[in-house]
């Protein structure tokens, strides 16, 4: 029974990473919240920065796309797993926390797991680079940067995040991202593909 534990304190642990930010994720707030016994929990992880880590990284290690995934829908694949990191992730409240400083042992361990999760991001942006698809002088740092910076300012103009934001990215990053050769907008309108 305790092997079902796992996801469900990861689960939780994210929950309420989202919800309350940093400070709301304890041992025992999380075994609380999913149900799990707190020695349980603490078979599984030595403190609340092991839990955390392990729960961060359940959100940052993705698996890569198709090889011969088309560019656009390369690009959007980075969309939206930049974007997982924050909405599935440590939320607007753990973005918060990591913008104030105010836990500064969470924000190391989140910069640890994030530098794996842009580690990915940057792989398939280099392979959509290597297969012509995506042009030579865009810097994957700095289109993730873009992208997630995009969904900051939604949250923070709007109070929300909209339906069609994930499209209005990639139309919005397209003309920096995509190789010209591989750009399915400069087809000319009058031949097929």
């Amino acid at each position: 029974m305790a092997g079902g534990s796992g996801p469900k304190i990861v689960r939780s642990t994210l929950e309420l990473l989202r919800t309350r930010g940093p400070a709301g994720v304890t041992i025992e707030s999380v075994a609380a919240h999913s149900g799990v016994a707190r020695t349980t929990i603490y078979r599984r992880y030595r403190n609340r920065n092991e839990m955390l880590g392990a729960a961060l990284l359940d959100v940052a290690v993705v698996e890569p796309p198709d090889v011969d995934l088309p560019a656009e829908a390369r690009l959007r694949w980075v969309v939206t797993h930049a974007a997982s990191m924050v909405l599935d992730g440590i939320g607007f409240g753990g973005m918060a926390a990591l913008l104030t400083d105010s836990d500064p042992e969470f924000g190391m361990l989140f910069r640890q797991v994030l530098a794996r999760h842009r580690a990915e991001l940057r792989e398939v942006l280099d392979a959509g680079k290597r297969r012509g698809q995506f042009a030579a002088t865009m810097e994957p740092e700095m289109l993730v940067d873009g992208i997630v910076g995009a969904l900051v300012a939604e949250r923070a103009r709007t109070g929300g995040v909209a339906g069609d934001w994930e499209d209005r990215v990639v139309t919005a990053f397209a003309p920096m991202v995509f190789a010209a050769e591989s750009d399915p907008r400069r087809r000319s309108r009058g031949k097929r593909e």
